[in-house]
């Protein structure tokens, strides 16, 4: 907070540089003296102390006004945070291929003058509170969903909240600067997944990972671009997740598993015997393997 109380003088220092310079070109000392039979010496001393005079005037009137357009807690309630709250619910609302027109310079200027204003803790528990309310009703509506579709279900609710991410941390980047990363020595990104893991992820992964295992035993049950995005998001958000499905991860995130071993090319000869026979099962017919291919032909 102290640099932002720099920044906030230093602008006052600039506008009263700037405002000086003014009064210099109204009422120049310069030009008394040469008016006058005075020495130059008492002319350069009447210049020095009339224009240091002159800035602590402004000086104080800039920040007098800066002190009479404070905030308070009242005003950040009744007239600030609805509007943040507004643009916050668009936001999360909205779907990935969906437009809506919102201004986020007005945002950016909103959440700004907060911080400055001393509310950045207010502010940062207030998004907290909305954010959560909302992934609780998103957690309740997978819930509700039957389990032939929470599969996709659960990556729609993923993807429009990361999708909406991309636009609130930027415009919140004042108080993450100032607050967050300062006070918290957190990052806001990072407060806000944690919060999906809890109050989404966490309360459906027991029910998705079977689902998973299931629909990834049955080729294209589900789509593979779906599984692959549910999978990687579940591993984003708490990769300790992995020893509950290691065979399931180990698909779609590199490196996972533990290197190869050669004492153990039995063990991986048979695991392939054994994926080809589900697949010939599941109807993956291998071809007629006894024609030749056409370049060993000629």
């Amino acid at each position: 907070m102290e640099e932002m109380e720099e920044d906030a003088l230093e602008r006052i220092e600039d506008e009263n540089h700037n405002c000086g310079a003014e009064g210099v070109s109204v009422s120049s000392p310069a030009q008394v003296c040469v008016d006058s039979d005075s020495s130059s010496d008492t002319c350069e001393s009447d210049s020095s102390a009339s224009s240091a005079a002159n800035g602590a005037a402004l000086l104080f009137s800039s920040t007098s006004k800066f002190f009479l357009n404070a905030m308070t807690a009242e005003e950040y309630r009744t007239v600030y945070w609805p509007k943040l709250e507004r643009a916050i619910e668009h936001l999360l609302t909205q779907s990935p291929m969906e437009h809506i027109s919102i201004s986020y310079e007005q945002i950016y200027s909103h959440v700004y003058k907060c911080v400055c204003q001393q509310h950045s803790e207010l502010l940062y528990n207030d998004l907290m509170w909305k954010i959560t309310s909302h992934l609780e009703q998103v957690s309740s509506e997978l819930q509700a969903s039957p389990p032939e579709h929470l599969i996709e279900n659960f990556n729609l609710a993923l993807t429009q909240y990361t999708a909406a991410l991309h636009c609130i941390v930027p415009v919140f980047i004042y108080m993450n600067k100032f607050y967050i990363e300062t006070k918290l020595n957190r990052d806001l990104r990072d407060d806000l997944m944690k919060l999906f893991s809890d109050h989404v992820a966490e309360k459906h992964v027991s029910t998705l990972l079977p689902l998973l295992k299931k629909a990834h035993s049955m080729p294209f049950q589900v789509k593979p671009s779906t599984m692959a995005s549910v999978v990687k998001g579940l591993y984003a958000l708490r990769p300790d997740w992995v020893p509950l499905a290691p065979a399931l991860f180990s698909r779609f995130i590199p490196q996972i598993d533990a290197p190869a071993l050669e004492s153990q090319l039995l063990y991986y000869a048979a695991q392939d015997k054994t994926l080809q026979m589900e697949l010939s099962e599941n109807g993956f017919c291998r071809g007629d393997q006894s024609r030749k291919r056409a370049s060993e032909e000629s």
